[in-house]
């Protein structure tokens, strides 16, 4: 389905330059979809300020970013990736689930994040890419967030063995079908686990730039 545009935000989100040094623009509003679009548009995304804090919205410098052609896939994740289906929203309440499992460390996905991107995902926002199994198990998976040519990705999880990095994989073949160097995929923060799969930091400044031109791509065609 093509996005729907939701009811604007009753909040004003402060600009993205104004983040202290840990990343942190501002605290409260809600998790409305017009507020969430409003976030991710400005460069921003929400999670708990500490595990179960307040609503905090974030910006971090330098930001991780991962550029489509510059995916790191190595001869075993290759491998891998011959053992499973990869499939787009066809279980997004079950990939967003999985990632929630209060079991997992450093878990934060609170119920009522789980509704507010099941409701952007309603509205065509929101998406989730799976990894099956051959015998249709559903062995990982990733969502996140697409606005014009931004996907945001949110969090990823496995069952199985490079599940998680293969739904990865089938994201950026999808997103670089169409050859459009506006592109932005943004991991939120970079870090040593990622930087293996070829993400990056990008400083807030250029980050901002590349979103700004992003937002102004048209949707890819592997969400309609």
């Amino acid at each position: 389905m093509r996005p729907v545009e939701p009811p604007p935000s009753v909040w004003e989100l402060p600009s993205a330059h104004d983040a202290d040094d840990e990343g942190l623009v501002a605290i409260g509003a809600d998790l409305e979809p017009g507020t969430l679009l409003a976030a991710y548009r400005g460069g921003m995304f929400p999670m708990p300020v500490g595990r179960s804090g307040p609503l905090g919205w974030w910006s971090p410098d330098p930001r991780g970013v991962l550029a489509l052609d510059g995916l790191q896939v190595s001869r075993s994740l290759r491998r891998s990736c011959r053992e499973y289906e990869i499939r787009v929203d066809t279980a997004f309440a079950d990939v967003i689930a999985a990632c929630a499992d209060p079991r997992r460390p450093g878990g934060w996905i609170t119920p009522g994040f789980e509704a507010a991107y099941g409701e952007l995902h309603a509205l065509g926002w929101a998406h989730s890419v799976e990894a099956w199994t051959h015998d249709g198990e559903l062995a990982g998976g990733l969502y996140g967030v697409a606005v014009g040519g931004l996907f945001a990705g949110e969090s990823m999880f496995h069952r199985r063995r490079d599940a998680s990095k293969v739904a990865l994989v089938g994201l950026v073949e999808r997103l670089r079908a169409d050859g459009d160097p506006r592109r932005v995929l943004d991991v939120q923060w970079p870090t040593d686990h990622l930087a293996t799969l070829g993400v990056i930091g990008v400083a807030r400044e250029e980050y901002l730039r590349r979103l700004a031109a992003a937002l102004e791509a048209p949707d890819p065609d592997c969400w309609v």
